[in-house]
């Protein structure tokens, strides 16, 4: 990792039990695919769904990110312990114990296999997948170097689970359920989210090689790394601006698409130029997901 990176950690524990419960999950990174879920409901059945409809996509999402990232930090339980940027995660410094977590991993999935089934018949025949997809994540930086795009399928996938979600009820098959998905969001969510992993992780460059951790970073180098973050996310940027000129009020939903690529493609050339940066692109990069999300919901609203 170059020098200039910082040691900085969204996950770091805060002071009294709830906030340590909130740290364990950091709920509020659900921007990065709430927004989606969304869009993949609106842009699926062309209207807004129902709020029953809407309340369950939301909380099928809660229980899916709330027990895959407890499990995350249960499977990097070791790993976290031995890495000077996260040793002070809730788990390490003992403030939510492993049992505890185990607990928010069990009523996380239940929440979400629980929406599912509330849902209709085909979100909860996917559910298994997208599960299984989700809370393999912690395993794949210890197989490859390409964690990125399986973070990035994971939050993806939130674009077909609210299309899904929405449209699956009047569905006469799986394959006209996934006919409705917008792939093109889908896969432009999974290539952001990528990118934006890759930077957040140049700041284990130097831990990921030292320790046999997959990562761009450190297979390439940090600033290499940033290129391939900065290809990710044109390819991201130009399906963005692709799917919003299908929604119905493209006045909103374009430029909407436009200034969020802005900020994603700016975010990657910030921290090119200086590696200080990761921390506040990571931060702006929320910005992204709730930008390039307003545009589709907006337009159906």
């Amino acid at each position: 990792m170059d020098s200039e990176a910082p040691a900085w950690d969204p996950g770091r524990d805060g002071r009294g039990k709830i906030k340590a419960y909130l740290r364990l999950i950091r709920i509020e990174h659900m921007v990065f695919s709430l927004p989606f879920a969304y869009v993949g409901a609106f842009l699926a059945i062309k209207s807004v769904p129902d709020l029953w409809i809407c309340l369950l996509i939301f909380t099928a999402l809660f229980g899916l990110r709330t027990a895959s990232v407890a499990y995350n930090n249960i499977a990097d339980l070791k790993i976290d312990g031995m890495n000077p940027r996260t040793r002070n995660r809730p788990l390490i410094t003992g403030s939510v114990t492993k049992k505890e977590a185990w607990i928010v991993v069990v009523l996380g999935s239940s929440i979400f296999f629980i929406s599912a089934y509330l849902l209709n018949f085909y979100a909860f025949a996917l559910s298994p997948v997208v599960y299984l997809v989700a809370m393999s994540y912690p395993y794949a930086k210890r197989l490859h170097c390409l964690p990125h795009l399986h973070l990035g399928a994971v939050l993806g996938l939130s674009v077909m689970g609210g299309a899904i979600g929405a449209y699956g009820g009047a569905a006469f098959s799986l394959m006209d359920a996934l006919a409705k998905v917008p792939w093109d969001y889908a896969v432009a969510v999974s290539l952001w989210i990528a990118g934006v992993d890759v930077v957040y992780s140049i700041m284990d460059e130097d831990f990921d090689r030292r320790f046999g951790l997959g990562s761009l970073p450190s297979r390439l180098g940090s600033r290499r790394a940033v290129l391939a973050s900065l290809v990710m996310h044109l390819m991201s940027a130009i399906l963005l601006i692709e799917g919003s000129f299908r929604c119905p009020l493209k006045f909103v939903a374009v430029p909407s698409a436009v200034l969020a690529s802005i900020l994603s493609l700016g975010g990657d050339l910030m921290v090119l130029r200086n590696l200080r940066m990761v921390p506040d692109v990571f931060n702006m990069n929320l910005l992204v997901g709730i930008l390039a999300g307003l545009g589709p919901i907006l337009s159906y609203l």
